[in-house]
């Protein structure tokens, strides 16, 4: 009787080893499968990534006053002379709003932390641009407010969007 206990206590025990060799090599086998399958989709995932990234950076490049102010010279040579406040005011506010909404997207690609910052960059230059606005007199020309955005936004220390451009370029860096 004890050796019959014997004989199936060392069996259960060593079907017990044999299953937990074959577990630690399926799970094994399947660790390697995982890591090569997101080897596979790196590969493919990172050149969309870092294009996100390169257009999130025109995003945030192409909503600075400069910018802006810039590409309405090119479109309307004539605006800032023949242009009212609230007319430039809303071409700005249009291209921000158009800016971001074109490249809105490139969320699923770039941290939620990035995009809370691009988010409020993006509300930020928008109270911005309103706010120079009302601090003019009601006789200010297109060009007086212009020229009051570039000057505040240029004097305004680190803004929002230059916050939102260094994380963007660390995030991007650590893809690379």
């Amino acid at each position: 009787m004890q050796t019959a206990l014997l004989v199936i206590l060392v069996v259960v025990v060593l079907i017990f080893g044999f299953w937990l060799i074959q577990y630690s090599q399926f799970r094994n086998e399947e660790k390697k499968r995982q890591f090569e399958l997101k080897r596979e989709s790196q590969k493919s995932i990172s050149p969309i990534r870092l294009r996100a990234y390169e257009r999130l950076a025109l995003l945030l490049e192409r909503t600075k006053p400069e910018h802006m102010l810039m590409e309405l010279r090119a479109k309307e040579p004539a605006a800032l002379s023949a242009w009212s406040i609230p007319q430039v005011q809303q071409y700005l506010l249009q291209t921000i709003r158009a800016e971001y909404d074109h490249n809105q997207s490139q969320q699923v690609y770039v941290s939620d932390e990035l995009w809370d910052l691009i988010i409020n960059a993006r509300d930020q230059m928008a109270a911005f641009v309103i706010a120079i606005s009302a601090q003019l007199p009601k006789d200010a020309t297109a060009q007086t407010y212009a020229t009051a955005l570039l000057t505040a936004y240029s004097s305004n220390g680190t803004t929002p969007t230059d916050k939102a451009l260094e994380y963007l370029k660390n995030e991007a860096k650590e893809i690379m």
